[in-house]
């Protein structure tokens, strides 16, 4: 027995624009009927929140979905799955298409090479198609862009719920030893991969390189330096693993779209209080005084 609840539409030219739309939204659970095999051609997301089941892929393997989980339906993927038959499973589900979609791939929020993702929590992302499914409501004049934006939403809570349940334990490495003077295949060497391995790890970790990767966490650290110590320049520079402060300087300047110096000017200007050092209690967040000054 089951039960099930789902709306389908056809947005606009103009809605299409967007470059994200939403397709269709439902929630269902229970001991559903097994879907497939088939083959679509548009994006589906479907996120198991309690239950479990199978998924079969294109090469015949039959892996056991156990939630919280999620199914990536891509365009052209051949796919069939099914909720185990005696405890079913409760899913909501978001069909959705558009050009950007290319670039959430390459970014890595969607893996069609990837079509079973164990997730630490699927409750942010249920949330997100309960909101879905309330602005699929017959009648509202809003339905195409606020189910757009909510998409939007979905992948990024989808891609941050993955994140947790990987934990990311190359990623969490790289940063550790970002600004160690070592090379990309020395990194890989280190957790006993090839670089084409490391390559992949980052790319379905982080969706980019690790040259991308190790480069982002030191210009962060950079930034982190410059805003909250007075060390010069090239102190910076070297602490974040550039012995050439002039070099620093440019591959700065070209990816911040500011020069450090002036980078910490605006931020000497605009961030209130002084620096500190001490981790903030999350139940007490700090504070900005609207007393005399």
């Amino acid at each position: 027995m089951y039960h099930t609840w789902m709306r389908f539409f056809t947005p606009g030219p103009q809605h299409h624009r967007l470059g994200l739309v939403c397709l269709g939204v439902g929630l269902q659970h229970g001991t559903l009927p097994a879907v497939g095999p088939r083959t679509l051609d548009h994006h589906v997301a479907v996120v198991i929140n309690a239950g479990g089941g199978w998924y079969r892929c294109p090469d015949g393997r039959r892996l056991t979905v156990t939630a919280p989980a999620l199914l990536w339906l891509t365009p052209g993927v051949p796919h069939h799955y099914a909720p185990d038959p005696v405890t079913g499973w409760d899913e909501g589900f978001v069909d959705f298409t558009g050009p950007v979609t290319a670039t959430y791939t390459e970014l890595g929020y969607i893996e069609p090479d990837r079509p079973l993702v164990p997730l630490a929590d699927a409750g942010p992302a249920r949330s997100v198609i309960g909101r879905i499914a309330r602005a699929a409501r017959p009648g509202n004049p809003l339905l195409e862009v606020e189910t757009s934006a909510a998409v939007h939403e979905l992948l990024v809570a989808l891609r941050r719920a993955r994140a947790d349940a990987d934990g990311d334990p190359v990623l969490e490495a790289l940063a550790r030893d970002a600004c160690r003077p070592l090379s990309v295949a020395e990194h890989a060497a280190r957790h006993g991969m090839t670089p084409a391995e490391l390559r992949t790890a980052v790319r379905r970790g982080a969706g980019c390189s690790p040259k991308d990767y190790l480069l982002s966490v030191r210009l962060g650290r950079a930034k982190e330096l410059l805003t909250g110590t007075e060390l010069p320049v090239a102190a910076v520079a070297r602490r974040v693993g550039y012995d050439d402060p002039a070099y620093f300087s440019r591959l700065f300047t070209r990816r911040v779209g500011t020069a450090p110096v002036r980078f910490r000017e605006q931020q000497g200007r605009t961030v209130p209080g002084g620096w500190s050092t001490r981790v903030p209690d999350p139940e007490r967040p700090p504070t900005i005084g609207t007393g005399p000054v």
